[in-house]
């Protein structure tokens, strides 16, 4: 094997279909490589003895030991077992382990990059409606959806991040009509506030705003108003869509604005604190352009002349019952206006026809509901519904002390990300959120977000970053001398565990980025930070003998920029010192 050659499973793919050659000529099989659970098993495990007993007419553990007999002699391999059933168990020679370090030297930053990926993946999360500041909630979504954007480019596939702006529909008139009540106030037209509507402090500044650039401008008679709309009891959202068209026919044009200004300051404000997160997008959709290109009516006529629309009440209803939904779903509604469901068939339609071939929306664990809805909508418009996977993230909560804080938009009494980030800082909030599978429940542990202990995960982890940053501050030598360094002297169990578990990053980067699983790179590190410590505080790095100190200093290197390379895609900083 060349001292070049770095795929360990490749070269001993390689043995083992050579002694199957000798031992059973002409049969072929996919040899597949596994690491055992148990370190005394061996670095890697194979079953091809098991695979191929049935044809062969023989024992398993029998083959095993054949192949074993006739595997071709290797550098790399320190012995070869059968064991159990007649599973074989390599364990590898000391330099097979180590050379890795001097491929992560290398390829730096690029160590664990998959190859270019055919096709284009769009990536959708957040998309928030801009009726408010976000929430913690959301942050989960934002840390979960940047990341697995960034894991997915890493392992070579092209990647649009996408948000949806919700700048059509009730919600945004509920903003609107909430700040203009709040403007009337300032004037002394008081309309007793919906308990529906939007209640939060930053509704208030946004009234105060329009009446710093344009005075009273937009000031009607509250009794005017009052007139107007039914009474809040029995239904409070008749009520308060009541509100809405009377604004919308006292202002006018005017309601334009008043319903713009909200809209470009909530977005604003969610643009801001997104990017102050490290969140960043590639395209932000506005749903509204939807209905301005009259794409929502081509959707619902595309459907209708598959026949997959019936008219009753004089509403159209998309026959989603025929693709497995619960119940049918109206589109189109007797007044002639387009439901949500119909801009999200429009949406999902138009991301066909942008190109991508896989379609990953993020959502929140309360829309589970809508899923069979929408791939319905797209089976039935003749897409492919695979390409279509929705990833739901399950809600946050939030603790101080024992206290579980609630959060509502509407009612304004919620733990906004802002302030979350503000406690306990970026990097917590991202890695904390990674703590678990999107689809669980996650307490999100403030104290422990806070603490400089080995107990908080995310500053284990770039404690190690750092304290080899200082291991190379010290040494004072140049770091790029390190990637010619002589492995030999990397003998000791810690260093050669921890050689090896540089080894994983690349499978791990495929497999969680299959999985879409982005929290599995937060879990890897924190153990690889662990076995870092534990070698670290059992052996000295700046010994007398060069040849060692070198070769653990370029073992300590690697190790750093594994972790910056999966810090980097979870968006965590990789800090040189603490």
């Amino acid at each position: 094997m060349s001292s070049k050659s770095t795929d360990i499973k490749s070269h001993l793919a390689a043995l083992l279909d050579a002694a199957l050659a000798s031992v059973a000529p002409g049969v072929k099989a996919e040899i597949q490589l596994e690491r055992p659970r148990d370190p005394a098993h061996g670095d890697l495990s194979s079953n091809l003895a098991l695979q191929i007993a049935k044809g062969l007419k023989e024992s398993p553990r029998k083959i095993a030991e054949r192949l074993v007999h006739e595997l071709p002699r290797s550098p790399w391999v320190e012995k070869a077992e059968v064991a159990g059933a007649g599973f074989i168990n390599f364990t590898l020679a000391a330099a097979a382990k180590t050379v890795v370090i001097h491929t992560v030297l290398a390829q730096g930053e690029h160590f664990g990059r998959g190859a270019k990926k055919p096709g284009r993946v769009q990536v959708e999360f957040v998309s928030a409606n801009p009726t408010g500041p976000l929430h913690v909630g959301h942050g989960r979504g934002a840390a979960y959806g940047a990341s697995l954007a960034n894991l997915l480019a890493f392992a070579g596939f092209e990647v649009c991040r996408e948000y949806y702006v919700n700048d059509a529909g009730r919600q945004m008139d509920i903003l609107a009509v909430s700040t203009w009540l709040r403007y009337l106030e300032i004037f002394g037209e008081t309309v007793p506030f919906p308990p529906n509507a939007y209640q939060g402090d930053y509704v208030r500044t946004m009234a105060r705003q329009i009446k710093d650039a344009h005075g009273d401008r937009y000031v009607h008679p509250a009794a005017a108003v009052l007139a107007c709309v039914p009474p809040p009891e029995p239904d409070v959202e008749a009520h308060l869509d009541g509100l809405i068209a009377v604004a919308k026919d006292l202002l006018g044009e005017d309601w334009n604005y008043i319903h713009q200004h909200a809209l470009s300051e909530q977005l604003a404000d969610c643009r801001a604190d997104l990017e102050e997160y490290g969140v960043h997008f590639d395209c932000w959709f506005s749903e509204k352009s939807l209905y301005d290109t009259g794409m929502v009516a081509q959707a619902v006529q595309e459907l209708e002349k598959r026949g997959h629309i019936y008219l009753q009440d004089g509403a159209k209803w998309f026959r989603s019952t025929h693709f497995g939904d619960e119940k049918d779903r109206v589109v189109q509604r007797e007044n002639g206006q387009f439901t949500y469901f119909a801009s999200d068939i429009a949406y999902h339609r138009n991301k066909f026809a942008r190109g991508f071939t896989k379609i990953i929306d993020v959502w929140g664990a309360d829309h589970h509901g809508y899923i069979a809805r929408v791939k319905g909508a797209l089976q039935a418009l003749g897409l492919d519904v695979e390409a279509l996977e929705v990833a739901l993230v399950q809600f946050v909560s939030l603790y101080r002390g024992t206290e579980k804080v609630s959060m509502s938009t509407r009612a304004g009494s919620y733990v906004t990300l802002r302030e979350l980030r503000e406690e306990v800082g970026n990097d917590a909030c991202r890695f904390f959120y990674l703590l678990s599978k999107q689809d669980k429940p996650l307490d999100f542990d403030l104290e422990l977000a806070k603490s400089q202990s080995n107990e908080n995960p995310v500053y284990y982890v770039q404690y190690a970053h750092a304290r080899i940053s200082s291991v190379l501050r010290q040494w004072g030598g140049d770091p790029a001398t390190l990637a010619g360094a002589d492995l030999a002297p990397l003998v000791g169990e810690r260093e050669l565990k921890l050689a090896a578990r540089l080894v994983e990053f690349p499978e791990l980067i495929e497999s969680a980025a299959r999985e879409r699983s982005p929290h599995l790179i937060a879990f890897w590190l924190r153990e690889l930070a662990a076995e870092f410590h534990a070698w670290y505080n059992a052996e000295r790095l700046l010994v007398d003998d060069e040849a060692l100190k070198h070769a653990r200093l370029a073992l300590a290197l690697a190790v750093r920029q594994v972790i910056g390379n999966g810090l980097s895609i979870l968006g965590v900083a990789a800090p040189d010192a603490m």
